[in-house]
């Protein structure tokens, strides 16, 4: 694959790292639907933003059936009807390994710019979900929700790339 100028060279990514940072986010997930303001329609999902990012960065690893068995694990956290997240984050990955190569020529703010369709469209899914099983609207307030996990997407970006900036053994003799 033909780098950008000026793009490190990274180090391939730890599996353990990459399962351990999904299951984190889907911790923090959890902890934060039973968090002071609950299931607030304005808070955004992390595990939706790293499930993207590694979707992204290691299709091969990170598929659409991972995306499946996390939104059946936050489906079955938060009680409510079985697929909804399910469903969400496969519509999420699939969009997400549609566009990996395209938007790893970017620079992350416009990465950020690009994902916020992504993102859009999974909350647009689980609400579908919602609303055809005989739900109620969540308000408004549940287009804030794409906004701020654009926002974290820098964050996580910078967050999930540190263990593979690092050079492996740095010397005068080797650029790389």
């Amino acid at each position: 694959m033909i780098m950008r100028p000026g793009q490190q060279l990274l180090l391939p990514a730890n599996p353990f790292f990459i399962w351990g940072s999904l299951l984190g986010a889907m911790l923090l997930n959890m902890l934060q639907n039973m968090g002071f303001w609950g299931r607030a329609a304005w808070s955004p999902d992390l595990l939706a933003v790293v499930l993207v990012f590694w979707t992204v960065h290691q299709p091969q690893r990170i598929s659409i059936g991972g995306a499946f068995v996390f939104g059946l694990l936050m489906d079955v956290h938060q009680g409510g009807l079985l697929g909804q997240h399910a469903m969400s984050y496969t519509v999420l990955s699939f969009f997400a390994i549609t566009i990996h190569r395209r938007l790893l020529w970017f620079s992350v703010p416009s990465q950020a710019a690009q994902v916020l369709p992504l993102f859009a469209v999974a909350h647009a899914v689980e609400l579908a979900v919602r609303l055809l099983s005989g739900g109620s609207f969540p308000g408004f307030l549940m287009l804030l929700a794409p906004l701020v996990e654009t926002i974290m997407w820098p964050v996580a970006s910078l967050t999930l790339l540190a263990p593979q900036l690092r050079a492996p053994d740095p010397d005068a003799n080797r650029p790389l």
